[in-house]
């Protein structure tokens, strides 16, 4: 009987690590409320982005029936925590944190979570805008969006 190791990020110094985890490991609600209890003295604002999977393909053509995300897990956790520590250093943020799922979504269900603190509001949007964009692009995470007519494509 073979084991797989598990490549989830390590929860050895906070309950909010950054990383993708399979869906039925991931509650959106706990990690948010998770969060807010550590936001700290210094902290002025507290902004959050929640992706979601949609009914339509972006061009609007066709019905998505449900989204499957996967990932080469292990670049895909090293990019996450990248893209918080740089923007915490760029934004003098108090924290950062991207949960990224990876399973089979129906429309309507979370897929991402990015969430930022910082002693001012300006800084936060700013900071989400910026690792929003970045987790788009930089770490190995892939879309498939499976139609109501049973034709597929990979999303970039």
């Amino acid at each position: 009987m073979s084991r797989r190791r598990s490549t989830l990020p390590s929860h050895r110094s906070s309950k909010n690590t950054t990383g993708v985890y399979p869906k039925p490991k991931l509650n959106f609600t706990n990690v948010y409320s998770d969060f807010l209890s550590e936001l700290g003295e210094n902290t002025g604002a507290s902004t959050l982005f929640l992706g979601v999977a949609r009914r339509e393909s972006a061009d609007g053509r066709k019905k998505i029936k449900f989204l499957v995300m996967e990932s080469y897990e292990a670049h895909a956790n090293r990019a996450l925590a990248n893209i918080c520590s740089s923007i915490k250093k760029k934004y003098g943020l108090n924290s950062a944190l991207i949960v990224h799922a990876l399973g089979s979504f129906k429309p309507g269900e979370p897929v991402v979570m990015v969430a930022v603190a910082s002693p001012r509001r300006d800084l936060s949007f700013r900071a989400l805008r910026e690792a929003v964009e970045r987790y788009k692009k930089e770490p190995a995470i892939f879309k498939k969006e499976i139609y109501a007519d049973g034709t597929t494509a990979w999303i970039s």
